[in-house]
């Protein structure tokens, strides 16, 4: 390759080590994960991406593509990284309750023009996250206990196949592909667009309570009692938090899928705890979900890990409260189960995902010496939580060190590779997290 050939090739901007930008255009959005590319482009429209994947059939080169890189792994050496950016568009034909976006279009966007229309797409926590990336890999969702996963809502891939031709891919006309797709990552084909199903929202309460560190087991207790017979439409999340210089705290964050008064029954059992700092809970737009946990949105050197929970008895409340957090920020467990555990016939690879829990460890990575050390302190809490640890994991939220092997169940791991092998026998398409052996 050379960079005058890749730059003849494509229509968008190319840069290569030594580029002013390059650097910028490299990294990811998690700044712990280092991208060793060969070169950034930035496609123009699906026609460029197509463009660039003929060119690297032909130069034999390898392409990963990340609208936003939220999902990064640093499994990029060498390669082509292909910005989706610029490839935006939102389409929400409200009759049909469906929408159609470009593979650059984040969530934010989505439920902004959802939203005023009563109505709400499968989006996660965070409304910078990318809609492609996060679908390709499955997608939990707040409303994934109601309606599965984001990647079972879909009805229409709009992709380019690892020879460089376009197609739109759907359970009728390429059945393997479009299963693999609707989890299975980015391995089989370029998405350019998604076109998925919307869901009801005319009414929606949630919000964030906080409280002392030292309400913490009477927090956990409450989060026990509400999951252990909370509807499919509430999604309830518990938080230890403890960040640098600053007290400990626990938190409560919420989301339910209608109104206010069923929601504050709901929850009910959190208004006897003293203590309360705050309590952001109330009705609330679908544009603003992203407000409960209020999320950074702009990128930071981090490391997580997570692990998928078969229950959460004493001891596992005993693990997550007892054990010191330092240098962690955040010990997250989110109730899961509701649709997310149910067995449809129509399913991709994400599920049926049979754990009712999930436990997220987060601390800062701002050298390697920190990130070290809160990966000490996560595998800590890992063994801790002992037989409860399933050893599976949710793809969207796989973290340095982990493979694509731990999403899945061996037959569908199987039959995503065989999709593989055939779809993409040169490896010519690389995900962030590769299903490959």
């Amino acid at each position: 390759m050379t960079n005058t050939d890749l730059r003849g090739a494509v229509e968008g901007r190319v840069l290569v080590p030594g580029d002013d930008g390059f650097e910028q255009a490299a990294t990811a959005w998690n700044l712990s994960v280092r991208q060793p590319v060969a070169a950034v482009v930035a496609a123009t429209d699906a026609d460029d991406v197509a463009a660039l994947v003929r060119y690297a059939n032909k130069a034999g080169l390898t392409v990963s593509a990340q609208p936003t890189g939220h999902g990064a792994s640093g499994d990029t050496d060498g390669v082509v990284l292909l910005r989706t950016g610029l490839l935006g568009g939102v389409e929400v034909r409200r009759e049909e309750r469906v929408a159609r976006v470009g593979a650059g279009v984040k969530w934010g966007e989505v439920l902004a023009q959802a939203g005023p229309l009563g109505l709400t797409g499968l989006a996660g926590s965070n409304p910078a996250v990318g809609v492609a990336g996060y679908t390709l890999g499955g997608g939990l969702s707040w409303f994934g206990r109601r309606h599965g996963f984001a990647a079972d809502s879909v009805r229409a891939f709009d992709v380019v196949g690892a020879d460089g031709e376009p197609a739109t891919v759907t359970a009728g006309s390429d059945p393997d592909l479009f299963w693999a797709l609707r989890g299975g990552g980015g391995d089989f084909a370029l998405v350019t667009a998604i076109e998925f199903e919307l869901y009801p929202a005319p009414a929606l309460y949630g919000g964030r309570m906080l409280w002392p560190g030292h309400r913490a087991r009477e927090v956990f207790e409450a989060f026990r009692e509400i999951t252990a017979e909370a509807p499919g439409e509430l999604s309830v999340w518990f938080n230890r938090v403890q960040f640098p210089q600053a007290p400990a705290m626990v938190t409560v964050d919420a989301a339910f899928l209608g109104e206010e008064g069923e929601g504050r029954a709901l929850l009910a059992r959190l208004d006897k705890i003293d203590d309360v700092i705050a309590d952001k809970r109330g009705p609330m737009a679908v544009a603003d979900l992203g407000d409960i946990t209020a999320e950074p949105t702009d990128p930071a050197p981090v490391r997580s890990r997570t692990e998928l929970l078969t229950g959460l008895d004493d001891a596992a409340a005993e693990a997550l409260l007892d054990a010191p957090m330092e240098p962690l920020v955040a010990v997250q467990v989110r109730h899961l189960g509701g649709a997310l555990a149910a067995a449809r016939p129509d399913a991709g690879p994400s599920g049926p995902m049979s754990e009712p829990y999930m436990a997220y460890l987060l601390g800062g990575a701002f050298n390697p010496e920190m990130a070290a050390a809160v990966g000490d302190r996560q595998r800590a809490f890992a063994e801790q939580l002992g037989p409860l640890v399933s050893g599976r994991k949710p793809y969207t939220m796989l973290g340095g060190g982990d493979r694509a092997a731990a999403a899945f169940s061996e037959p569908d791991l199987a039959r995503l590779r065989d999709i593989k092998r055939a779809r993409d026998p040169h490896g010519v398409l690389r995900a962030n997290f590769p299903v490959r052996a």
